[in-house]
């Protein structure tokens, strides 16, 4: 435990969420322990609950920063001055990418928070941020007559379903970006074209 004591509070702090969220991926919320995170964190049982206070407060600082850092990804790739199709394959393409690069993160927020009913309001919150996107960008580049808001978004819901489902697969690494890319952007291009109609 020796080497940590110079740290500054915010590394220290990310040091230990970093801990948790590999071990609340490995094991699920209900079979992760304090201990377990501290050991891994290479910090004391006391340091830890010192920063957060009981298991809820340290998985509810997980899956904060863990969603922010998910919408700053999504909303850094979103460009509505893109051609439709382009800015799909980017939103489509970063999505994927971030879920590979952070696929404990991803099994944390999916799987863990979302099948956590104290917990699956943050994760909530983020799916409809994403949704607003991907809505804007159906009625930015739908010219179909006849389409309605309801059009847009419950074809963003679906796509972002679809989306969820596949990054699973990429985040256990049955699936490259590259084909899951190509066939979540052959979803949605069909989706989008078929909005209204």
């Amino acid at each position: 435990m020796a080497g940590t004591k110079r740290l500054p509070r915010a590394v220290r702090e990310q040091q230990m969420l970093d801990a948790a969220i590999a071990e609340f991926a490995e094991s699920g919320y209900t079979d992760t322990s304090m201990d377990a995170i501290a050991a891994r964190a290479q910090i004391s049982k006391p340091m830890l609950y010192l920063y957060y206070g009981s298991k809820d407060e340290l998985f509810s600082a997980c899956i904060t920063r863990e969603s922010g850092r998910f919408i700053d990804v999504m909303s850094a790739g979103f460009d509505p001055s893109l051609r439709q199709r382009e800015q799909a394959r980017i939103l489509v393409r970063e999505f994927l990418r971030y879920v590979h690069e952070n696929a404990a993160s991803w099994r944390v927020l999916y799987r863990v928070a979302s099948g956590s009913a104290g917990f699956s309001d943050v994760v909530t919150k983020a799916r409809a941020e994403i949704t607003e996107m991907i809505t804007a960008l159906i009625r930015q580049g739908t010219t179909v007559e006849g389409a309605s808001d309801t059009d847009f978004e419950l074809t963003a819901v679906a796509l972002v379903g679809a989306a969820e489902a596949v990054a699973d697969r990429v985040s256990e690494g049955d699936v490259s970006i590259d084909a899951a890319t190509d066939l979540l952007l052959g979803i949605t291009w069909r989706g989008l074209k078929g909005v209204g109609t």
